[in-house]
């Protein structure tokens, strides 16, 4: 065979491969194929719905399409009291909001937000303030306030000893994380948040909640079981409350920053 015919052959073969695939075609689905053990559907199930589309943000750590914007560095308007001093629960919040963060103010209380999660995903930034006043749990101490009860700790943990599961993203009295992520004093910092919500039945509980969460990149806890309400010194315990609660930043009367906090309900994709 001549260099030439052989060269026609590749042609020829390339250009019949190229066909065969614009011609080839994929089923979407299947009516045929056994059920899924504890599902409903069947193994590639034609009528499954099909996810639902989120686009994402254009940049990491901005919010999708989905997404509830709590605070977007200009105001507060998600946001209610706590209660503290010369405060009344429920009168709009009155943190310091400058410069595209919020700040925790002293003599004020903690805040909630105006919408209630349940399972959800959240994302939060925070700082402690570059110059350090304070040892262990009086150095920019605050805490995520999930359905205004679980507490994913707040805390400058470089180099600041403390209790274990009192630092940086400590399960606050309960777990400690499974490592020390602490950027430096002054440094924006990352939680991302993945909460399964606890489930009662009258007064009962039946179901505890878990939690994952991830410090600047870090695995920290991972579905990790959470043994009750956040408290001090004491083992917290379960109360029976609504299947979604507000979201709280608590006041621990030390200078916290916090930006960009938003949320996604996640139970709602549940049931494809």
């Amino acid at each position: 065979m001549t260099l030439r015919r052989l060269g026609y052959c590749l042609l020829f073969a390339t250009l019949a491969c190229a066909q065969q695939k614009k011609n080839r075609t994929s089923p979407t689905g299947y009516s045929d194929t056994p059920v899924l053990p504890g599902q409903k559907w069947k193994v590639h199930d034609i009528d499954r719905p099909r996810p639902a589309i989120v686009t994402p943000g254009e940049q990491p750590a901005m919010p999708p399409s989905d997404a509830i914007v709590l605070f977007d560095g200009k105001d507060l308007s998600h946001w209610l009291e706590e209660g503290g001093k010369n405060k009344v629960k429920g009168a709009p919040a009155t943190w310091k909001v400058e410069n595209g963060y919020t700040e925790v103010v002293s003599g004020s209380g903690s805040i909630y937000t105006k919408e209630k999660f349940g399972d959800m995903q959240l994302h939060v930034e925070w700082a402690s303030p570059k110059e350090v006043d304070g040892t262990s749990q009086w150095r920019g101490n605050s805490g995520i306030l999930i359905m205004n009860q679980y507490e994913i700790q707040v805390l400058d943990s470089w180099n600041n000893p403390t209790y274990a599961d009192g630092q940086a993203g400590a399960i606050y009295g309960q777990w400690p994380p499974l490592v020390n992520a602490a950027r430096k004093p002054g440094e924006w910092q990352t939680y991302d948040i993945f909460w399964e919500a606890p489930v009662f039945e009258g007064a009962k509980l039946t179901k505890p909640a878990y939690v994952t969460v991830i410090h600047n990149g870090v695995m920290l806890h991972h579905h990790k079981e959470v043994g009750g309400r956040m408290a001090h010194r004491v083992v917290g315990t379960y109360a029976a409350h609504p299947a979604e609660m507000p979201l709280g930043l608590q006041n621990h009367d030390t200078l916290v920053r916090y930006r960009n906090i938003w949320a996604r309900r996640i139970g709602k994709y549940d049931q494809q």
